[in-house]
């Protein structure tokens, strides 16, 4: 059977193939076990090819990157459909525990890269690892913002900070409960953060019938 797909078709799918590929075994292996012939067996792509699309490992490891912002845009994208900022933030963190087999035997993706990146003596990297972690911490604090909590980017830093431990110790441990117990911890420190804004006129709204009127 031949491929109906066009040229530019099939070399897109390759490219897509070897980020998705990358994203997975980075975070399986680390940066520096890991070689482009991984990757490229992994992804089904002569390893000789692999030059046509990314010319060096860190450019790949960009990629890998970018595959972990565009994960977080989706779940976000996805959270942003409840009403509530507190369901957003309790759906955020529910959506780790559910990784937490991935996060006991590998730790988090982008933590894990940001570790390793950060330990090279060029500094080359780190920032962009980072600048996936500031995404995060921007989302949150919008919805810690929109409870009218006070503080909401040192409770954004809390909340992210407290997944990143929850991570290092469940793959420490290699013991996935470790996430299930403190992700309870963390749904109900986020049921008791005090809402003062938007959240809590909603919610007195909603125990007024949804009139809106005192």
């Amino acid at each position: 059977m031949t491929d109906s797909k066009s040229p530019k078709a099939r070399a897109a799918d390759k490219r897509r193939r070897l980020t998705t590929e990358a994203a997975r075994i980075l975070h399986r292996q680390g940066v520096e076990r890991t070689t482009l012939a991984d990757i490229a067996r992994a992804a089904d792509v002569p390893v000789g090819n692999v030059y046509y699309y990314f010319k060096t490992k860190d450019e790949l490891v960009l990629a890998a990157l970018s595959e972990h912002s565009a994960y977080l845009d989706e779940l976000t994208a996805q959270l942003e459909l409840l009403e509530d900022p507190r369901d957003r933030l309790k759906g955020l963190v529910e959506a780790w525990i559910e990784q937490r087999e991935v996060a006991a035997l590998h730790g988090c993706p982008t933590g894990t890269l940001a570790v390793e990146l950060g330990k090279r003596s060029d500094g080359t990297l780190g920032g962009e690892a980072g600048a996936v972690m500031r995404r995060l911490l921007e989302w949150t604090g919008r919805q810690f913002r929109a409870m009218g909590a006070h503080g909401p980017d040192d409770l954004a830093l809390t909340l992210v900070s407290a997944y990143q431990g929850m991570s290092l110790m469940a793959n420490a441990l290699r013991d996935p409960d470790v996430m299930t117990r403190e992700g309870s911890r963390l749904l109900e420190w986020l049921d008791s953060v005090p809402a003062t804004g938007a959240e809590a006129d909603a919610a007195g709204s909603r125990k007024r019938g949804g009139t809106g009127r005192p």
